[in-house]
């Protein structure tokens, strides 16, 4: 896992055809010579490193990310002053697409650790589109994927246990990891314990806590940062509140 979420020793040459992440990314259904259209508006960004900025709240929406390694969180503002961690990105997602009803991002996005994304244009990929419908399709695609998603998330975090709320993020990142082409098994989690936890709205003693549960219980076997889930289907049961480890 650590050796293919690598980055490349040079992003900034890589290429659509040759990604092998492009069948997640908006040119999907595009054939060569549209691959190439669609190529040519990409810009290759230098690597992040874990901290730096993508973009914040303050930055006019001018584009979307396709991450092509590494992965990044977003943050935004509470009244209160704190920050509450709402999404985190892994290889293969679009990053911004919820920027663009405002022309603005809701909040901050930083590197979790290395992290190598393509920019893409959205004015020219607009334009494009129009011409290739087929983009058209996977952009409209790939909206509606995260709308289910989000709305997919809600629905777990409602009403649910801490228990069920840390069960459906490790089911989920697996469901994730094995998208992009990576062992659904076997994984490293990007984010820290506190990061999951302000996500999920436990205290980083509460994620601490269940991890040693859920190991202790046989359902994932924990080195650090690095997952293995040892029983898949009863760890699902817990995330969907069918069966707890206090019973």
């Amino acid at each position: 896992m650590t050796d293919d979420n690598a980055v490349s020793a040079s992003p900034m040459h890589a290429h659509c055809q040759t990604c092998r992440l492009n069948s997640l990314c908006l040119p999907l259904a595009l054939g060569l010579e549209d691959l190439d259209d669609f190529d040519a508006i990409i810009r290759r960004r230098a690597p992040l490193k874990r901290g730096d900025t993508l973009f914040n709240a303050t930055t006019p929406f001018t584009h979307l990310f396709a991450v092509r390694c590494g992965s990044l969180k977003q943050s935004v503002a509470q009244a209160h002053g704190e920050e509450r961690i709402t999404h985190f990105y892994l290889p293969g997602e679009l990053v911004g697409l919820d920027g663009l009803a405002s022309g603005g991002h809701p909040g901050r996005v930083e590197a979790l650790e290395t992290t190598a994304v393509c920019a893409i244009p959205f004015d020219q990929l607009d334009r494009l589109s129009v011409d290739l419908p087929e983009l058209r399709h996977a952009l409209y695609r790939s909206m509606s994927r995260e709308l289910h998603d989000d709305r997919h998330w809600l629905c777990r975090l409602a009403g649910h246990t801490a228990e069920s709320r840390l069960a459906s993020f490790i089911i989920d990142v697996s469901h994730r990891f094995k998208r992009c082409g990576f062992s659904p098994t076997r994984f490293r989690l990007p984010m820290a314990r506190a990061d999951i936890g302000n996500h999920l709205g436990l205290a980083v003693e509460t994620i601490s806590r269940l991890m040693s549960r859920f190991q202790q219980a046989g359902l994932i076997q924990v080195a650090r940062r690095e997952i293995t889930l040892l029983e898949g289907e009863r760890l699902a049961a817990v995330a969907r509140g069918e069966t707890s480890l206090r019973e």
